[in-house]
């Protein structure tokens, strides 16, 4: 098994171990964030825009740390640097 396998076995787990551990903190935020916002909207029905507004601008950035995460993980799969110095 040469260096260019290894490299390539490497970045498929490395990948996939990133966006199975990188997608568990996102939904476990967002089914916090969801429970506190119903929670709020049943104790105050009148601020129901509010809580909407804030609650989905709060989803907006809980979600960026998983598209983080499979950003990261193509990059490892089509654009790993360490390609250009096992081959070069």
């Amino acid at each position: 098994m040469s260096s260019v396998d290894l490299i390539g076995m490497a970045s498929i787990i490395a990948s996939g171990i990133t966006m199975g551990l990188g997608s568990i903190g996102p939904a476990l935020g967002e089914g916090r964030a969801l429970a506190s916002a119903l929670n709020a909207l049943a104790q105050q029905p009148d601020e129901s825009n509010t809580i909407t507004r804030t609650l989905f601008v709060g989803l907006a950035m809980i979600e960026s740390t998983a598209i983080y995460c499979f950003v990261i993980a193509i990059i490892l799969i089509f654009a790993n640097p360490f390609w250009n110095h096992v081959i070069g």
